[in-house]
């Protein structure tokens, strides 16, 4: 265990090169796997997570090499080989599902397993509405080690999402990909539409409108080899936003994020943040790969308490940990609605942002099973705590960005899950003015 603690600083200031985009890395190494041709991806992130994803494709025969210039390239392949171990997804919950819905197409039985906190992540979410299509699961209570017999037959699926999660979505969708029947998704909550922008990047069939009900159809016509393509991952905005509610509760603070995505699916946390009274301001933006891009430019600001719909989850769930930081040093009560799915996320963050905030003297309570309730201090007093980070990263870094604004630091018990998404978090807050640093009690 990495203990670490969080002190006050004086200012954070400077241009954060925030890592790529984790969502998108993953996806680009997949697609890029079954494309015709070599896809080229740049920024792609070099965490613990994505290269999970990239062991368990070289373990399948595809080859993945980095060139001189930082480059990664993907030789896409017709057909996968037999893996002849198990394949060990570490803590990445979007890569394992997204695999099983791709290799659940070819016939191939493979075992797939993770770390503690992934193996206690619920699957069946997945994996139900996959034996539809015939392929076999055997499951460990519907959790990991689960191994998967695939199938490649013309089984496609029709399925209206019962909860917007982008990674069933997508799991679904690249099931698809190898049948001749056209894989349909209704999806009554949009969420993040990364996969179906990339399918179209690589040349996928695939349409998506709105039918007479106001519901996301999209529609996947397979049997369509991918072409390969170039891609260029944009800055994290999930992972950018611990930055930016440093750089807003600190004082005299002014920061700039190069190329961050602003997908408006995601950006969710941008919107509540200007809410609350952020100075954020977008610019320069531009489009690259099918993504929408920007460069933001933070500054220190006065924050206001506010009420946050169940609707904005989808667009802000990953963020949710660090909204609650900004929330505590914000003037008045925030209440934040819908959010049953951080209990299942890589901890029970729902209990975690509750526990953590008490444990740094902020009121925080649960309202009911959706709902929390942060009675935000403003500039007063707080910090003290120990954080237990219960393997979860967000959890991990939104309390270090704590520890930055209170008047006593914050301590937490664990922060080696950061690689899983954000190797160079502690690094690069340290050069922009943080005050993070390992210690022995």
């Amino acid at each position: 265990m990495k203990k670490t603690i969080s002190k006050k600083v004086t200012s954070f200031k400077g241009r954060l090169n925030i890592p790529g985009d984790k969502s998108i890395s993953h996806r680009a190494l997949i697609l890029g796997a079954v494309a015709q041709g070599n896809t080229k991806v740049n920024g792609l992130l070099e965490s613990h997570d994505v290269l999970n994803t990239m062991e368990a494709l070289k373990k399948l025969g595809v080859d993945i090499h980095k060139e001189n210039d930082g480059t990664w390239v993907i030789s896409g392949v017709t057909d996968f080989k037999q893996p002849d171990s198990v394949i060990d997804m570490g803590n990445s919950g979007t890569a394992v599902r997204l695999l099983m819905g791709l290799l659940s197409a070819y016939p191939l039985r493979i075992q797939f397993t993770g770390d503690d906190s992934l193996r206690s992540r619920p699957m069946k979410r997945i994996t139900d509405p996959l034996s539809k299509t015939g392929a076999v699961f055997q499951t460990t209570n519907g959790k990991l080690p689960i191994i998967m017999q695939g199938i490649d037959n013309e089984i496609a699926i029709d399925y209206v999402l019962p909860v917007a999660s982008a990674q069933l979505k997508s799991a679904l969708l690249l099931s698809g990909l190898r049948k001749k029947a056209k894989t349909t998704v209704f999806e009554p909550i949009p969420c993040r539409d990364h996969t179906e922008r990339m399918l179209k990047a690589f040349g996928a069939d695939i349409h998506v409108q709105k039918n007479s009900e106001d519901i996301n159809v999209i529609t996947l016509s397979g049997k369509k080899r991918l072409t390969a393509c170039n891609i260029c991952v944009p800055a994290d905005i999930s992972s950018a936003a611990f930055a930016i509610v440093a750089a807003l509760i600190t004082k005299d603070s002014e920061i700039t994020i190069p190329n961050v995505g602003i997908n408006p699916l995601r950006t969710g946390i941008l919107d509540t943040l200007l809410q609350m009274g952020a100075d954020i301001h977008f610019e320069n933006r531009r489009v690259v790969s099918f993504e929408p891009v920007a460069d933001l430019r933070i500054k220190t600001s006065p924050l206001k308490g506010i009420e946050v719909c169940a609707e904005k989850a989808p667009s802000m769930i990953d963020e949710y940990p660090v909204l609650a930081i900004a929330a505590a040093f914000a003037e008045g009560e925030t209440i934040l609605h819908g959010l049953s799915e951080l209990k299942v996320k890589e901890s029970n963050r729902f209990k975690a942002i509750i526990e953590g905030l008490n444990k740094n003297g902020i009121d925080c309570m649960e309202i009911d099973d959706n709902t929390i309730k942060i009675c935000g201090r403003g500039k007063k007093a707080c910090g003290g705590g120990m954080i237990e980070s219960k393997l979860d990263h967000r959890i991990a870094m939104s309390f270090m960005v704590m520890g930055m604004a209170s008047d006593v630091p914050v301590c937490i018990d664990d922060v080696s899950s950061v690689a899983t998404s954000f190797p160079e978090f502690i690094s690069m807050m340290n050069k922009a003015g943080a005050n993070i640093y390992d210690y022995c009690d």
